[in-house]
């Protein structure tokens, strides 16, 4: 019943014909304002924790704390990488996401 009223008062203060616009239009600005600085973020702690692991690797003694290190260090650069790639690939999909939405909703 809430839904009912909501699109009632959508239509009624002259907003567009399709309430999931208005809707949409906040998450798309938060998106947007959140994944530059998730960018940042993302690159210095991965930057941060390389570093700890590294020196963790320099100071292992035994062959099997250096592979452990080793190991830990490559997953740990593979997932930074991953998580950057694909907030890169969600800002730049931004745009044909939002023009795919609104040929959609007409």
């Amino acid at each position: 019943m809430q839904y009912f009223y909501f699109l009632l008062s959508a239509a009624q203060s002259g907003a567009s014909d399709n309430p999931f616009e208005t809707v949409s239009q906040p998450i798309i600005g938060l998106l947007n304002m959140a994944l530059t600085p998730a960018l940042g973020i993302v690159g210095a702690l991965g930057a941060i924790y390389c570093i700890f692991l590294g020196a963790k690797l320099a100071k292992a003694e035994e062959p099997q704390d250096r592979e452990k290190a080793k190991n830990s260090l490559k997953n740990a650069i593979v997932g930074f990488v991953l998580i950057f790639v694909l907030i890169v690939v969600l800002k730049l999909g931004m745009g044909a996401m939002q023009s795919w939405m609104q040929s959609n909703i007409k």
